[in-house]
């Protein structure tokens, strides 16, 4: 990144060269490559064209990208009400999902409440319903009970409503960049684990969903292209897809990575 870009700070070469930044730079490119992957897929339930994802996906990386900004500006206490924004998103995100996939029928072939969420007529419920909504739900339970094994992600968002709400003091000096704070490193050391753990999360819940949505496009390619689609090509994982399995689901959750890919026709590796 330009330093010439950013005001001058009193941060230490070990925080602007820390890995999270390339890090948050993968999840950006990942976020807009789904977001691309997905918008040919129509979301059965709602009135819109495209597929409702496609934006909630450039969103999550955008607020990613606001994130990667404040973060290395040394606005840590800032990063980390963003990482909460990024962390309900992905809620937001499983749940209309799931509720969809609840809901959707020949019977029922407009699921009203996501539809007028859509259109501006109604709000989503409170996160609180949402997540309850989500851990409920027999669905996704494998993946749930993997997810709450420890107490992993209560940690997390205790500790993004820490920093947003100035909870503990010492919050508050991770967001001056003129001092030197010798918690600054250790700090940016648990953001980075809480940002990952999010991801990892996000992924788990969506791609247990709709496995379809790590399809590659050579199926589509094939198609547009007057060709026969080789056999089984529907089946092949987008390697972006595979790369940030392998990357951040395989090494940090094996557990997740086994369940993912036994409920999968999809050949994920």
């Amino acid at each position: 990144m330009d330093f010439d870009s950013f005001p001058k700070h009193n941060l230490e070469n070990e925080y602007l060269e820390h890995s999270v930044f390339e890090q948050l730079t993968e999840l950006i490119d990942f976020y807009d490559g789904l977001s691309n992957t997905t918008m040919g897929f129509v979301s059965q339930g709602t009135k819109a064209i495209t597929n409702l994802d496609t934006y909630v996906f450039t969103s999550i990386s955008g607020t990613l990208e606001s994130t990667k900004s404040t973060l290395f500006n040394g606005r840590l206490n800032d990063a980390y009400a963003l990482l909460r924004k990024y962390y309900d998103s992905t809620i937001i995100n499983i749940y209309t999902n799931l509720y969809l996939n609840d809901h959707f029928s020949i019977e029922n072939f407009i699921v009203e409440n996501i539809d007028n969420w859509l259109s501006g007529k109604q709000s989503i419920p409170e996160y609180r319903v949402i997540s309850k909504y989500i851990k409920d739900s027999d669905k996704l339970k494998p993946i749930t009970a993997l997810l709450q094994k420890d107490e992993l992600y209560k940690e997390i968002r205790n500790r993004c409503n820490d920093h947003t709400h100035y909870n503990f003091y010492h919050n508050i000096l991770l967001n001056d960049n003129q001092i030197h704070f010798k918690g600054r490193i250790n700090a940016i050391n648990h953001f980075q684990n809480d940002l990952i753990a999010i991801f990892v999360q996000h992924l788990a819940y969506l791609f247990y969903l709709n496995d379809h949505y790590m399809m590659s496009s050579d199926y589509v390619d094939y198609l547009d292209l007057g060709m026969a689609p080789e056999e089984d090509s529907q089946y092949w994982v987008a390697p972006f897809i595979q790369n940030a399995f392998d990357k951040y689901v395989k090494t940090t959750r094996p557990d997740i990575a086994d369940e993912l890919k036994s409920k999968t026709f999809m050949q994920l590796q």
